[in-house]
């Protein structure tokens, strides 16, 4: 059993809790449901922001503990503030150390906010509506062609937007009008290896009306560089900035690093 496996099999059994310590009827009562949502497709098409999708994540099965000291609003924050384009708040407990609360918490920021999460139920569309996210995660790795559809098409009715993240060659067939933002995952989920071509390789054959984005693996700014002369609009970076004493000081660092390229000063 990979480990992705065994997120899933555990995945599982938190839906079907959850559904009884909230049913959905309970959910679609709180504040956040009602909540106008900000599009990350808009917020990666605006050529004056970064393109950085950072990630609050404490931790990971292949890392271990990455940073449990963190505050999530001091991060999340500090990405906000020096141009971050969206935000990623993991909200597994069990495999990542994150919450619902972490994402409720990180609101405040008046950007877009991915749930990262393993998605396989519409009940965690509701909760992903409920706590405040913009943007859910669809793994095409654990989920069919069929299935992806009906989940994006059920979020989109939320008026949430969704990203679809594949890894191999055969994902592609995942693509479908509903998954308008695609992200090629350079990590292989189910070893946790890391790549950087993967994105590079895949990324020509995404269809070009879809938006896409490079996640996992990105450590300087010429990868982004790279991608971005490949016509990536997003970045997902997440790792490179938790694991540093302080997250909000590497990340502004980063971004001065990245403008300077981009304005050809580097």
């Amino acid at each position: 059993m990979t480990i992705l496996d065994r997120i899933i099999e555990h995945k599982k059994g938190e839906v079907i809790a959850a559904k009884q310590l909230q049913p959905e009827a309970v959910l679609q009562q709180l504040p956040g449901f009602t909540r106008p949502t900000f599009s990350l497709k808009q917020f990666l098409l605006d050529e004056t922001r970064t393109g950085i999708i950072a990630e609050f994540k404490r931790q990971s099965p292949s890392k271990g503990i990455i940073n449990a000291t963190a505050d999530v609003v001091a991060v999340t924050g500090a990405y906000t503030n020096h141009g971050a384009s969206c935000l990623s708040v993991l909200t597994d407990q069990h495999f990542f150390g994150g919450s619902n609360a972490d994402l409720q918490q990180a609101r405040v920021n008046p950007i877009p906010i991915l749930r990262k999460d393993f998605i396989i139920d519409e009940y965690q569309l509701l909760e992903a509506k409920a706590i405040g996210a913009d943007v859910i995660l669809l793994i095409a790795a654990c989920l069919s062609p069929e299935r992806v559809n009906e989940l994006a098409l059920y979020a989109k009715s939320l008026q949430l937007e969704v990203l679809l993240e594949i890894h191999q060659e055969e994902e592609l067939q995942h693509i479908c009008d509903a998954t308008e933002i695609v992200g090629v995952n350079n990590r292989d989920l189910k070893t946790f290896t890391v790549d950087i071509n993967r994105s590079i390789e895949l990324g020509k054959k995404i269809p070009a009306d879809k938006i896409k984005i490079a996640e996992s693996g990105i450590h300087d700014v010429e990868t982004i560089c790279t991608f971005k002369n490949a016509g990536f609009k997003g970045f997902l970076i997440g790792e490179n900035f938790m694991k540093q004493p302080d997250p909000t000081i590497a990340f502004a660092e980063f971004v001065q690093k990245l403008k300077r390229s981009f304005s050809g000063e580097d």
